[in-house]
C-alpha cells in the first residue's frame, strides 16, 4: 500500500536507498546531513518519502522557515518595506514550507529508477498532497517549490496547477564544459577582450598561495569572518550560514569536498568551498577580504583556478550556480533556467501575490559585480 510520510531527519533512511533514488546527485545523503546538523539560524528540515511497505519509491528534502516577503525586492520599494519590517515585523514575514533546501542548487525529486513518467507523476502529487496537510497542522502560510530545474520542467508543470501553484522565473543556473586539454585551450574559446582580461587577473595574482584542503584546521574562524563579510556585501541572500556547515561537508564529504584557499604572506585573502566528482566540480562558496579587492580580482581568479584544476583532473563540467548569469555568459558559461512555484494556503492572500508577483521577481536582479553576491551557487 503506497504511504507518503514526513520525517524530520535525514538519518531516518539509509544513505544507499536514499541515494539511489537521485543517482548522480553530489548534493546526497552526506551533503543534506552535513546541513541538518549544521543548525542554520531559522530553518527546520523535514523529508517527505514515498513508500510501498518497506519499499522507498520517491522523496523530496523540504525546509520551513519564515519567509521575509521582501527578500527579492530592491531599489526604492525595499527602503519602503524595510521601513514597515521596523514597524510591524509579523506582517512581512510568512511561515513557510518548501520542497527544496536552502543550500542546494535545486529541487529535485528523487524516484525509483525504474518508474514510468506517470509513476512519478502520481507519486509527486501525492507528496504535494501530504505536503498541503503537513503545512495546515503546523498553521504554515505559504507553500512553495525552491529551485525546480527546467530539465524536470514537464513533470513539475503537469503536477504543481493541480494543488494550485504558480510558477516564477527563478535565478538561472550555470555550467562550462571543459573539454580543452590545456587553460590556454579555454582561454582561446573567448572574446578577445575576455581573453585578455582574464590572462591579466591571473597573472596578477601569480603570488598567492593556492591550496585545496580537505578541512579548516587553524583557519575556520578566518573562513567565517571572510565569509560574514561577503554575506555583509551581497545584495541577495536567502539563508546565513554557521562555521559548522563549512566544517561539516568537508568531513562528511571526504575526497568530494575541498575548500580552496588563498593566502598572501601567511594571511587569508579568500577560500572556495566546492565539491567534485569524475563528472563535475560545484562551486559552492565563495568568500573574500573586501580590502584586497583592489589588489586582486578574487572572482575572477577562484574563477580560473577551479577552470584549471577540472581541466588538470579531467573534470568535464564546472557547475558555477546562480547569481552573476551575465558575467558567467561572458566566461563561456550556459544557463539553465530553474522555477519557483508558490501559493498561499488562504485565498485572500493568494490573490494579493498573484497580483504584486511580478515586483518579486527573481529574474530581473543581477548584481552590478561579482563581488557583490554572497557566493557564487
Amino acid at each position: 500500500m503506497i504511504e507518503v510520510t514526513a520525517h524530520d531527519s535525514i538519518q531516518d533512511f539509509e544513505p544507499a536507498r536514499w541515494n539511489g533514488l537521485f543517482p548522480r546527485e553530489l548534493e546526497d545523503h552526506a551533503y543534506l546531513r552535513a546541513i541538518e546538523d549544521s543548525r542554520l539560524p531559522g530553518f527546520r528540515f523535514v523529508y517527505f518519502a514515498v513508500r510501498d511497505g518497506e519499499r522507498l519509491l520517491a522523496a523530496v528534502p523540504a525546509f520551513l522557515t519564515d519567509y521575509r516577503l521582501d527578500t527579492t525586492v530592491q531599489g526604492g520599494l525595499r527602503r519602503v518595506t524595510e521601513a514597515v519590517a521596523r514597524r510591524l515585523p509579523r506582517l512581512m514575514r510568512i511561515p513557510m514550507l518548501a520542497l527544496g533546501s536552502p543550500v542546494t542548487e535545486r529541487c529535485r525529486a528523487g524516484f525509483d529508477p525504474a518508474a514510468s513518467p506517470d509513476q512519478r507523476a502520481a507519486w509527486l502529487d501525492a507528496i504535494l498532497m501530504r505536503m498541503e496537510t503537513f503545512a495546515a497542522e503546523r498553521r504554515l502560510g505559504m507553500l512553495a517549490v525552491k529551485d525546480a530545474p527546467a530539465a524536470d520542467d514537464a513533470l513539475w508543470r503537469r503536477v504543481c496547477p493541480r494543488r494550485g501553484l504558480r510558477a516564477l522565473p527563478g535565478l538561472p543556473g550555470a555550467t562550462l564544459d571543459l573539454p580543452w586539454h590545456d587553460v590556454d585551450g579555454y582561454l582561446a574559446s573567448l572574446g578577445a577582450a575576455t581573453r585578455k582580461d582574464l590572462r591579466r587577473k591571473w597573472r596578477e595574482a601569480s603570488g598567492l598561495k593556492i591550496e585545496w584542503r580537505t578541512d579548516l584546521d587553524g583557519i575556520v574562524d578566518d573562513v567565517h569572518r571572510l565569509y560574514r563579510a561577503t554575506l555583509a556585501n551581497a545584495d541577495l541572500s536567502f539563508e546565513e550560514l554557521t562555521p559548522a556547515y563549512f566544517e561539516n561537508v568537508l568531513a562528511y564529504m571526504p575526497g568530494r569536498a575541498y575548500c580552496v584557499t588563498y593566502s598572501e604572506n601567511g594571511a587569508l585573502l579568500a577560500f572556495n568551498l566546492v565539491l567534485r566528482d569524475r563528472d563535475r566540480l560545484l562551486d559552492k562558496f565563495l568568500g573574500m577580504d573586501y580590502a584586497a579587492r583592489e589588489r586582486y580580482n578574487l572572482y575572477h581568479v577562484s574563477w580560473m583556478e577551479n577552470v584549471r584544476h577540472c581541466i588538470e583532473h579531467r573534470i568535464p563540467l564546472y557547475e558555477s550556480g546562480q547569481g552573476l548569469h551575465r558575467e558567467k555568459t561572458r566566461l563561456g558559461s550556459r544557463l539553465h533556467a530553474n522555477s519557483l512555484w508558490y501559493r498561499h494556503r488562504n485565498r485572500f492572500l493568494d490573490g494579493v501575490f498573484a497580483r504584486v508577483e511580478r515586483l518579486a521577481r527573481l529574474d530581473r536582479l543581477e548584481p552590478e559585480q561579482p563581488e557583490h553576491q554572497a557566493h557564487r551557487a
